[in-house]
């Protein structure tokens, strides 16, 4: 069947949100989500998200309905739109968040309890939540709290850290989330009166269920019987669609396809997308033709034989997962032993959204080494049935295995059809293993298929079968080893030798993605020796007179950490009874734009509509780190469809350097790069997939320059550094270490952090076209900088540029100096072609680019008494700057001042360097320096505790801040809300009785450990500077009585909208629904300082209560003359008195300062105090863990939100959980970013929180220096994220006191599984160091 002979291509049928969409020229390169959010219909459906696409954060979830006319079903499953091609929905309904519910129309329950639970901060991940939710709703009314969290298990969230989305999830569940904690097995929330004091009034709740709707079925949208009609009726036929490159042909039937196959061999066949998407989105790979042959009968078969199931190659990976269901529960447990080991791979591979649509078939032709399914496949003797023009065969799936990559067993023409999964037999063991980054949606660092089988009734090896996965570039096979096993007896002897072959035969190159080879083998050996242990255990089960099976104390580790729904409990201080009712300070009130977030109508940045000739903007970045550019030739990306305009250095009318201190921050690169990233030039073109395909065809020819610098040891080597460098000292320290007992000298690494804020560097920018006048909207913490760097760029004064911010999805300090560079690209872009232009980073660009949280080495040499009390403290940090200032200076003097973290150390001296090597500028992150600092503190705390034989706790009690002292700043601090919370952590996590319990669980577990930390904080508020505090705002009192605030604030999640309405409404004495906030705007809050270090709240609500003040002022005479009218009686008669109804607010700032020559001053205002608890087990053979519990007590003053504050520190905690225990940033040698997207870089998930979760809010703590006495709390709780890695290194320390390892030993951070492997050391872990193969060049830069 020739294509032309197909005439013109089909047209696309399909519903969204129940409108019929008839796409005349369906484009095969087009995914639904950009087609939702750019192409269709007059209205864009801007509700689904990008946030990576790749398929790995869920912001793009949408619900795919289809119906099946043969069982007369419908089915709806979850996917991710940035993966779902158009051409692939002909005859399905998509819904999208819009079509749940809205506003205007009727608002979903999800969406109303996602948002009344405060399940949203920034909102940005919201819609793919909601879509998640709802469809696992569809499916299952009254889901079960395990079906909850599997259906969340595919969704990222930055800001919340879970807890309030599960809330939210838990009121659909059908079984009670009580936690029956008490002994008497009553909920701890039935008897509050003995978990606090009696004198405070505490409340637990932070929404009422009673205002939820309740959940009805019968209200969802219909499947549109226009499509059961067309299914039923119509004929099947050839769909075949056309795009600007790409053909898509959709063959109905088996002989039709395997036609296509033999005219087109190289053409891949793609059913979900999920393997040729990213790569031809991420890597460049093209296919002229596609076949989609998910709508042939033959491969969608489902049969059970005498001797197994049998199933087509196109069934999802979520219908193999049912399947396998069913007959674990129908057949006898001896013959589903190879169904239970692909079922324990599938429910943690990928998350639902990308098992919906991944067929069986693509997992295993793709041959991908990290599949998670095709070695135990293949151990357990799974067939592939081909077939050919002419030909049908079958083998088994190890041989496309064979011979590495360049295996082919399957010939191009040839398709795999079905593939049959075999029963097991008595006397056969069938088990898979994987080992992740994250336990669940995270491509496996290695994984297994084992299976033995033994001749009967014996325990004599007859057949053997070992895969491995992630080791190589494909599956392979240890397959001398079982040959040579084969006739052993199942035990210790063949164990020894087993490894011995394995580590021989299997021998691993140095993988790209920078794994450590050491680790990946040690799994190797420790997954075959938990084989090793199930099967003894087995066999004792069969036949307990002749298997002694193995010791109680192994056996904990035959069970895999599993995913539970947590339960959480959160406790502030209640309001006083007398406060009036319409006074909403210090209530839980949701965010304001909650309900906004779960509809999808919240507008971001790349959600306005489009302008008029509106272009899109893509940067072109440099590949070298260090180098001079010796030409840009632009001339084939001139060429391209689309492409407007090629932008460079030259095209800047004015500054395109600017000088914050010596050094540039540079917009485009002039004649050398300085890192790899760096932006080069910009191209504009008519749309974003014309200008992406543009900018890959710039060519750059560079010229190496020396030195290359990336890691901080390059950088002290070659004397690189940003000036100034600085130091504090106090007391004598020399002197001091005569003195001392002992000393004790570390250094610890600390890697960077990705801020991955889910919604990615965005800026839209409109040139107005008179007077040089320019809007900006721009995603960012500062719109005066975007403002000031803009005007600046362009050579006109600052009043011609409009910054406009509504809200951020996200920022954590990623959101500034960044975003202003950006800006003016775009505005560069804006100003030379005169059309708006829309600059939206990729993921992978955006990580590429922008730089994070500093990576951090700290050199310590600590004096201390052998009773624990630490004398003197000596201390160097190193931290990479990367190629430009930015803020690096900043966060080393932050580190040296906030240093101390809770402890007073009479004799202290500590050095801050930044250095200066060729990686992206590294910025401000949340907590900006602390989180490094206190960490290296807390590092030598555990260590003084371990040379003394002391416990951590008691260390930390002894040199904590007792009464009113000094800091090592000569700053004034009353401690006693430190020790208040260190207390009453203590109590609240019954440390002492869980550390008795932990000792315990170690002693009766070998191969699992438990460990228990807990960790104080002490985190001073101040910018150090007054006019860095200063703030204003502006409030219009309309004549009908309603009122307009804005002030310099940014909402970025944080609720600072929300609290600036509470403050408002108590200040003018009015409901909060009387109050609207628009927007952040230049244009009526001039010079605003940036929202950032917890200040937003603090600064802004002085400037709002202000305002406020100025106007009641102005309206007391017209009230004191009737004291008895309403708001808008007094408003009437003001404006008919012409009172001005309009004013503004100010606040100066905080009057901090320090004097660095001195080494002293007051650069704080105030101290935020804290504990946080934290246990942890660990698997000791496969480094893996599980957060237990945490329990944290946080000083917030006077609480304004008590719901925005506990999800500001839950938030900010997980978050700490991700720097101190997984986000791992990779550079190649070269300096090149490998980490670009949430496929490699995993920040914490729903597995990934405490299964016992409990915040609680000091109770009457006082705050005099901000407005109600409340305290800024956005940074200070991811600091107490280190309470989880001080359990681990606990939990560690444990296993090698066990095992006899007195040396120290140093771990770093983040604490991964793989260091925690390491740290285990046993039999397994010293067959590496006698391993000669292992030392190799590493692949990756530790920065």
């Amino acid at each position: 069947m020739s294509l032309q002979g197909a005439a013109g291509a089909e047209e696309l049928i399909f519903y969204v949100n129940g409108r019929k969409i008839t796409e005349k020229n369906a484009d095969p390169e087009q995914m639904l989500l950009s087609y939702l959010r750019k192409r269709l219909f007059s209205v864009q459906l801007t509700g689904t998200k990008y946030g990576c696409g790749g398929g790995g954060c869920g912001a793009c979830t949408v619900m795919i309905s289809t119906y099946e006319p043969a069982s007369k079903k419908i089915r709806h499953y979850s996917a991710n739109a940035c993966l779902l091609p158009i051409c692939s929905l002909y005859g399905v309904a998509v819904t999208t968040v819009e079509g749940v519910g809205s506003t205007k129309t009727r608002v979903h329950p999800v969406q109303e309890r996602l948002a009344k639970c405060h399940g949203s901060q920034c909102g940005f991940c919201t819609p793919g939540m909601v879509m998640s939710i709802y469809t696992l709703l569809r499916n299952h009314p009254e889901p079960t709290s395990e079906q909850m969290i599997a259906a969340l298990a595919g969704n990222l969230c930055r800001c919340t850290g879970y807890r309030p989305i599960l809330d939210a999830c838990k009121t659909f569940c059908k079984e009670s989330i009580c936690c029956q904690r008490k002994a008497n097995g009553k909920c701890c929330l039935d008897q509050e009166d003995d978990l606090f004091d009696k004198e405070e009034k505490v409340s637990t709740r932070l929404f009422s269920t009673d205002e939820f709707q309740p959940l009805d079925p019968t209200q969802e949208l219909i499947f549109p019987p226009e499509l059961m009609r067309m299914a039923e009726n119509q004929p099947k036929r050839t769909l075949i669609f056309h795009g600007e490159r790409m053909t898509w042909i959709s063959p109905v039937s088996l002989d039709e396809l395997l036609d296509l196959k033999a005219a087109h061999p190289k053409a891949p066949l793609v059913v979900g997308n999920t393997s040729v998407g990213p790569e031809m989105k991420f890597r460049g790979v093209f296919h002229p033709i596609v076949i989609a042959p998910a709508r042939i009968p033959d491969l969608n078969v489902v049969k059970c034989t005498d001797d197994g199931l049998t199933l087509g190659a196109a069934c999802s990976l979520s219908l193999v997962k049912d399947i396998l269901t069913n007959a674990i529960s129908e057949f006898p447990e001896e013959k589903t032993k190879v169904f239970c080991a692909i079922l324990q791979q599938l429910r943690t591979l990928g998350g639902e959204q990308i098992r919906n649509v991944a067929s069986l078939g693509g997992n295993i032709i793709s041959r991908k080494s990290t599949s998670d399914l095709n070695p135990i496949l293949a151990a357990s003797n799974c067939m592939l049935n081909l077939a050919s023009r002419g030909r049908k065969r079958q083998i088994p799936l190890s041989d496309i295995f064979a011979h590495g990559v360049g295996n082919n067993t399957i010939m191009p023409e040839e398709i795999l059809v079905s593939v049959h999964i075999p029963h097991s037999r008595k006397g056969e063991y069938v088990s898979a293993f994987r080992q992740a980054p994250r336990r669940e949606n995270a491509l496996p660092i290695t994984n297994a298929g084992m299976r033995v089988l033994f001749e009967e009734g014996t325990d004599i090896i007859k057949d053997l079968s070992i895969f491995y996965g992630g080791a190589a570039s494909t599956t392979i096979c240890a397959k001398q080893t079982c040959w040579t096993l084969i006739g052993r007896h199942w035990n210790e002897q063949m164990l020894d030798e087993a490894c011995r072959l394995v580590l021989k035969e299997i021998a691993l190159p140095d993988s790209a993605s920078g794994e450590k080879v050491d680790y990946k083998k040690t799994l190797i050996v420790s997954f075959f020796y938990r084989f090793f242990l199930e099967v003894l255990q087995s066999l004792k089960t069969m036949d307990p007179c002749h298997y002694p099976g193995i010791p109680m104390e192994y056996r904990s580790v035959l069970q895999d950490f599993k995913t539970k729904m947590p339960q959480s409990i959160q406790i502030y201080q209640d309001i006083e009874p007398s406060q009036s009712l319409q006074d909403p300070v210090g209530r839980p009130v949701m965010h304001l734009s909650g309900i906004k977030h779960a509809t999808g109508e919240a507008v971001y940045v790349d959600d306005l509509p489009s302008v008029d000739g509106e272009l899109f903007l893509a940067v072109v970045t440099s590949t070298r780190a260090h180098a001079k550019i010796v030409s840009i030739d632009t001339s084939e990306a001139l060429k391209a469809p689309g492409v407007f305009d090629i932008i460079t250095a030259h095209d800047v009318p004015a500054t395109n350097e600017f000088y914050y201190s010596n050094d540039p921050e540079i917009i485009f690169a002039r004649n050398k790069v300085i890192c790899v990233g760096q932006i080069v030039c910009a191209v504009v073109a008519d749309s974003d997939v014309h200008v992406k395909q543009a900018a890959a065809k710039v060519k750059i020819e560079y010229e190496v320059l020396e030195p290359v610098i990336l890691t901080i040891e390059e950088a002290v080597k070659h004397n690189s550094f940003f000036e100034p460098k600085r130091t504090l000292e106090q007391g004598n320290v020399d002197q001091a270490f005569e003195t001392v007992d002992n000393i004790t000298e570390g250094e610890i690494h600390i890697g960077g952090q990705e801020h991955f804020y889910m919604e990615t560097q965005s800026v839209l920018a409109v040139p107005k076209g008179e007077d040089k006048e320019m809007d900006v909207y721009v995603s960012t913490q500062h719109p005066a900088i975007i403002q000031e760097m803009v005007a600046a760029t362009l050579g006109v004064p600052a009043n011609r540029i409009m910054c406009h911010v509504k809200r951020v999805g996200g920022a954590f300090g990623g959101k500034l100096m960044k975003a202003g560079l950006l800006a003016s690209v775009a505005a560069v872009a804006a100003n030379k072609t005169n059309r708006a232009v829309r600059l939206i980073l990729s993921r992978g660009d955006d990580m590429l680019i922008t730089g994070g949280r500093h990576p951090f080495i700290g050199k310590y040499k600590v004096g201390f008494m052998n009773d624990g009390r630490i004398r003197a403290v000596d201390a160097k940090y190193y931290i990479n700057g990367g190629c430009t200032p930015d803020e690096s200076v900043l966060v080393a003097e932050v580190s040296l001042l906030k240093m101390d973290n809770a402890y007073k150390i009479p004799n202290l001296r500590c050095w801050a360097y930044v250095c200066k090597t060729n990686l992206p500028s590294n910025t401000a992150f949340r907590g900006f320096g602390f989180p490094q600092a206190a960490l290296v503190t807390e590092t030598w705390i555990t260590e003084v505790a371990d040379k003394t034989g002391l416990p951590p706790e008691k260390i930390r009690e002894i040199n904590m801040y007792k009464e009113n002292e000094q800091t090592h700043f000569k700053q004034k601090l009353d401690p006693q809300n430190l020790i208040r919370c260190w207390n009453e952590c203590m109590e609240k996590s019954a440390y002492h009785s869980r550390k008795t319990a932990v000792n315990e669980f170690n002693e009766q577990n070998y191969w699992k450990k438990k460990g228990i930390a807990i960790v104080p904080m002490k985190f001073p508020f101040g910018l150090g500077t007054r006019y860095l505090s200063q703030a204003a705002a502006l409030i219009h009192i309309y004549t009908d009585g309603s009122v307009l605030l804005t002030h310099g604030g940014i909402e970025m999640g944080q609720g600072i909208h929300t609290k600036m309405i509470q403050v408002a409404s108590r200040e003018l004495n009015i409901p909060m629904s009387y109050i609207h906030f628009c927007e952040t705007s230049t244009s009526t809050v001039p010079n605003a300082c940036a929202s950032a270090g917890s200040a937003g709240t603090d600064v802004n609500g002085m400037a709002v209560k202000d305002a406020c003040q100025t106007l009641l002022k102005r309206l007391q005479p017209i009230i004191n003359k009737n004291p008895n009218g309403t708001w808008n009686d007094w408003i009437k008669e003001a404006f008919e008195q012409s009172v001005s109804l309009s004013a503004t607010g100010y606040f100066r700032g905080y009057n901090e300062n320090m004097d660095w020559e001195k080494g002293e001053g007051q650069p704080f205002t105030y101290f935020l105090y804290g504990a946080a608890c934290s246990e942890v087990e660990i698997n000791c053979l496969t480094g893996d863990h599980k957060n237990l519990r945490t329990d944290i007590v946080m000083d917030v003053g006077c609480s304004i939100n008590p719901a925005v504050d506990i999800g500001q520190i839950e938030g900010a905690f997980v978050q700490g959980i991700g720097l101190y225990t997984m986000e791992e940033l990779k550079y190649s040698p070269e300096g090149v970013l490998c980490t670009r997207g949430p496929d490699q870089y995993k920040i914490p998930a729903v597995c990934d929180i405490p299964e016992q979760f409990s915040v609680s809010l000091l109770p009457s703590s006082q705050n005099p220096y901000a407005i109600y006495a409340s305290k800024g709390i956005g940074e200070a709780g991811l600091f107490l994220g280190c309470s989880v890695f001080f359990a681990l290194r606990d939990a560690v320390t444990s296993v090698r006191n066990e095992r006899g390892l007195k040396n120290t030993f140093a771990l770093n951070s983040p604490l991964t599984s793989e260091q925690i492997r390491a740290g285990c050391a046993d039999d397994f872990t010293e067959m590496m160091t006698n391993d000669e193969s292992a030392s190799s060049t590493p692949r990756a830069v530790s920065v």
